[in-house]
């Protein structure tokens, strides 16, 4: 289960909350629980996450599947979810707890485990949870909501079964069920009712409550990996795994991982195959002796929990693996490597794209500038954080490839944008520049962010509404030379400039000579917007003019937008009541 998101609509719920948030952190058995966050109702309360409206913010949670712990009343929640309600089978936990903490009352997801959240979080609270389920009050435990790595069979007769034993019917149980040792099952070795955990399929037998263990290992041979990386040959590979299933008599709900050589590590179609089958994709070396079947010799290099190895047909280039309980896919071979670069935006949680917070929380391993690491928080207690100085980039980009091809998932971790100043093409060149062929292996992708520009021109308003350009005044890596000449472009072309790295310590006078060359070119009265630590506590914006604009009133931490011929400004609001002044450079041009 993914960490939940704690909500809150005012400041009487923080401490609450904070409690409830240590149950996850502090759970060295939950290794998604250090991401779990305060989210608070934006303007009333400082927590991790912001949100404008509780309805919407509600809705998108339960939408990707976020367990909920709402602290409200319970009648807001269950108006604000009410038109998403539809499956039962595939809804979040959603949980209400008094703002006090004196109630704990679950609503929805007794299939997802929200009755095991309702009691952790009242045991740390010191309450009775308020659970209604009658099968979870009658045997101690959810019948229907098996440990991760089991899977119900069919939801439908689940149903059917639990109503047949709330009537008074007794059960036996077949096979490897160890969560059910403590629960309070009317059991009988002659009863008409069984719980059979099995791989095999489920034949349609209404008198059973079958719970799959997912612990068949499907191996794909060299011949059937080497296949042009077209859709056909991925529904092949999944045509015949599902058939080498069908063969043997197993659900393709028992299937845990699909195992191929390491040497085809990098193949689409492989990657797609999983997808389709949806489960995890492992890769095991490729050395098969001249009287051993590839597919067979993968699941011995790969395994290491006793199985016995189905593979009558080795013409179909498919083995199966089946071991008697659940199979972790994180224990066999090992994982492509992933190396993501994200940016953080500009600091501000809500800032941050959906898809950065993902890579982060599925990272176990996270690099970067210590001061940005320190932004991409809360982090796991499993998480390797490997903070570095700002200049070490290409040697910190060397870094995440050398930690991504051992099968890690890495995050690259840069603040606003990673692709503007950032550390998208540090790791771009680090591996153009490389021959290491685990490298070129490593899945990689970039994320975007909101860049210091962007988020300082949104607060402005809309200077950068025309044609514009972005220049660092910093000459660590370009000379000083290439910086004017490229000044005085801009300036005569009357472009919108945002100019990062406008001063420093080191570099003092800089920022000054690049002034001197824009009122070359543009006039006193040019607009130009100072946004300092936009988006982070404490962060300001100030609208002066090129002549007004002194150095003294710039550093390191400030973006500096300088307006064309065209940007102006206005104030709006009401009379009397104050108002917002806006800048903005028009579309169009004269």
């Amino acid at each position: 289960m993914s960490a939940p998101a704690i909500v809150i609509l005012g400041a009487g719920a923080l401490a609450t909350a904070r409690r409830i948030q240590s149950v996850y952190a502090e759970d060295p058995a939950r290794p998604a629980g250090g991401m779990c966050q305060v989210h608070a109702l934006q303007g009333r309360v400082d927590a991790d996450v912001s949100y404008a409206d509780l309805g919407t913010h509600l809705r998108e949670l339960y939408a990707r599947g976020t367990p909920i712990v709402a602290l409200c009343a319970a009648g807001i929640v269950i108006r604000c979810l009410a038109p998403l309600l539809s499956n039962k089978g595939v809804e979040p936990p959603v949980l209400v707890v008094a703002e006090d903490g004196s109630a704990v009352v679950p609503l929805l997801g007794g299939l997802a485990g929200v009755n095991v959240m309702a009691r952790e979080i009242a045991a740390a609270l010191a309450v009775p949870p308020a659970i209604t389920t009658s099968g979870e009050l009658r045997f101690g435990t959810c019948v229907l909501n098996p440990p991760e790595g089991y899977v119900l069979a069919d939801l439908g007769q689940g149903k059917r079964f639990v109503s047949d034993l709330l009537a008074g019917e007794s059960t036996r149980i077949e096979g490897d069920a160890p969560w059910l040792d403590d629960a309070q099952l009317p059991r009988s070795s002659s009863a008409r009712l069984a719980i059979r955990v099995t791989p095999r399929a489920w034949d349609g037998r209404e008198d059973e409550l079958v719970i799959h263990p997912r612990s068949v290992v499907a191996a794909v041979s060299v011949a059937s990996a080497s296949a042009s990386a077209s859709a056909s040959a991925s529904a092949a590979i999944v045509s015949r795994v599902q058939g080498a299933l069908a063969a043997h008599g197993l659900s393709p709900m028992s299937l845990a991982a699909l195992l191929a050589p390491s040497d085809s590590i990098a193949a689409p179609l492989l990657a797609e195959a999983a997808a389709r089958l949806d489960v995890p994709l492992r890769f095991a070396p490729t050395r098969p002796d001249e009287d051993d079947p590839a597919p067979t010799h993968l699941l011995r290099a790969a395994l290491r929990v006793p199985y016995e190895t189905l593979s009558d047909d080795t013409s179909t280039g498919i083995a199966l693996a089946v071991s008697s309980l659940a199979v972790d896919p994180s224990t066999i071979g090992r994982a492509r490597g992933r190396l993501t670069v994200i940016g953080l935006g500009p600091g501000r949680a809500d800032l941050m794209v959906p898809a950065a917070r993902q890579a982060l929380d599925e990272a176990t391993d996270i690099l970067g500038y210590d001061t940005y690491v320190k932004m991409a928080g809360p982090l796991r207690a499993d998480q390797r954080v490997h903070g570095t100085d700002n200049r070490e980039e290409l040697q910190r980009a060397r870094h995440a490839f050398e930690l991504a091809s051992e099968g890690r998932s890495v995050v690259m971790v840069s603040s606003g944008d990673p692709g503007v100043f950032a550390m998208a093409a540090a790791v771009l060149e680090a591996l153009e520049a490389s021959q290491d062929s685990a490298w070129a292996a490593v899945e990689l992708s970039i994320v975007p962010g909101v860049s210091a520009a962007l988020a300082t021109a949104a607060q402005a308003g809309a200077p950068l509404g025309h044609d514009f350009c972005m220049l660092s005044l910093s000459d660590n890596l370009k000379p000083w030379t290439i910086i004017e000449k490229r000044l005085r472009h801009a300036a005569e072309a009357d472009l919108v400039m945002a100019f990062y790295n406008p001063i420093s310590r080191a570099r003092p006078w800089q920022l000054d000579k690049a002034l001197d060359i824009v009122r070359e070119y543009r006039a006193a009265g040019t607009l130009v917007v100072l946004g300092r630590d936009i988006g982070r506590p404490g962060g300001t914006l100030r609208t002066l003019t090129l002549g007004e604009l002194r150095s003294s009133k710039v550093d390191m931490r400030t973006m500096v937008i300088v307006g064309s011929s065209t940007t102006r400004k206005f104030a709006s609001g009401i009379e009397g009541a104050g108002g917002t002044e806006w800048v903005y450079t028009p579309r169009w041009y004269e």
